[in-house]
């Protein structure tokens, strides 16, 4: 209903079979036909200097200067010639469809109607009121009834987009779920079999160099040191082995945020510890985080600790979220051996996920030597609450 290409068409349209109208007469032509053309091009001359542009702007002002100007030009067309009457085909459409409301778009109608009422008493005299009226009335009481009707049709049709727009918004939602899900399926099933294949092979050749070093203790000679030696380092090797796996395991292992961050830290923390033998301490106090923030520190703690088992060899590591100055900030600190010059994208550690993740979501991280020693990891994210408030200060 708003190409301008369509309203153009239809206004020079109804001008000229205004004017072939009066042109069907012989001439000579009289002030009647003047006056017709002459309110055909104001009609022309207001609809593309002003009204066009109307097309679309559903304030008032407007709408209410097109309709008296509508109703000027109906009334004063038809005192000339009753036929200037078929502007209304024009005019009544665009009045519905420049209209802030229903109410004020009845109120034009009822004006335009009884300008044609006076038009038509004008040009007949007293014999034309009752024809005026009634022309009147039939032409105001079917744009009523044909307005009424497609303004409920595009009522119900942008409700069905806003319907749509919410499906398919949903299903979007449905499909990441889906997808997360799938890819929480798959770490916890690479790790369940890390831990039932090369996690338990290597307890089991542990175990047997072990055994086999318990049966060399009554051998002597040189070939049973040296076996003793050999075993000594199978078993080192494989502890090492087991170590690796064991990290591992506890990386993979999904951790849902659903109970909450610092739950879902706790349950990291103690699966962590159990794997790899390193105290971990959680501190989580920080509050105004969406889903979508919780889980990117849930991922960067679990890297960061993965950071921990392979570079790190700490004995104790601390993971703690605070509110710092309109952020939340995720800090993963450990008495190791220090990060040295890890940068990101760096060989052997992971903090390029850590920086892709954060910078997703317009936070940021860094990575830097303890005051005492280890390694700090930083990842700030800005609270919801926060960028919601500085949202509506910007708007208004």
């Amino acid at each position: 209903m708003l190409n301008r290409r369509w309203w153009d068409v239809a206004a020079i349209a109804v001008a000229s079979v205004l004017v072939l109208f009066t042109l069907f007469d012989p001439p000579p032509y009289g002030p009647n036909d003047w006056g017709v053309w002459a309110t055909a091009g104001a009609f022309l001359a207001f609809y593309f200097a002003y009204a066009r542009a109307q097309l679309g702007n559903d304030r008032l002002a407007p709408h209410l200067v097109i309709s008296i100007a509508f109703a000027v030009l109906v009334g004063v067309g038809a005192s000339f010639e009753p036929s200037f009457a078929i502007v209304q085909v024009f005019v009544y459409p665009f009045i519905w469809t420049t209209a802030p409301s229903i109410r004020s778009a009845l109120v034009s109608n009822v004006l335009i109607g009884v300008a044609l009422a006076a038009g038509y008493a004008v040009h007949f005299g007293p014999s034309g009121i009752v024809t005026g009226l009634v022309s009147a009335a039939v032409s105001v009481g079917f744009s009523i009834a044909l307005g009424l009707w497609i303004t409920n049709i595009a009522v119900y049709g942008q409700e069905r987009g806003r319907l749509l727009e919410e499906l398919q918004a949903a299903q979007g939602q449905l499909a990441a779920m889906h997808r997360d899900a799938g890819v929480l399926e798959e770490r916890a099933r690479l790790a369940r079999e890390i831990h039932d294949t090369i996690a338990q092979s290597l307890t089991g050749l542990v175990m047997v160099a072990q055994r086999t070093g318990t049966r060399l203790d009554g051998v002597d000679g040189a070939d049973a040191a040296s076996a003793r030696s050999d075993l000594e380092l199978m078993e080192q090797m494989a502890r090492e082995a087991l170590t690796e796996a064991r990290g591992l395991v506890a990386s993979l292992a999904p951790v849902e945020p659903g109970a909450g961050l610092a739950d879902a830290l706790a349950r990291l923390a103690t699966s962590f510890e159990r794997e790899t033998g390193v105290v971990v301490t959680v501190s989580a106090s920080a509050t105004g985080l969406s889903r979508e923030h919780e889980v990117v520190l849930l991922r960067s703690a679990q890297e960061g600790l993965a950071n921990v088992r392979k570079h790190a060899r700490a004995r104790h590591a601390a993971v703690t979220v605070e509110s710092v100055d309109g952020e939340v900030v995720l800090t993963v600190s450990d008495d190791g051996v220090g990060p040295g010059a890890a940068t990101p994208g760096a060989s052997g550690f992971g903090l390029t996920g850590i920086r892709d993740r954060t910078a997703l979501v317009g936070g940021s991280f860094a990575i830097e030597p303890g005051s005492a020693g280890g390694t700090v990891l930083r990842v700030g994210i800005p609270r919801a609450d926060a960028a919601a408030g500085a949202e509506e200060e910007g708007s208004a």
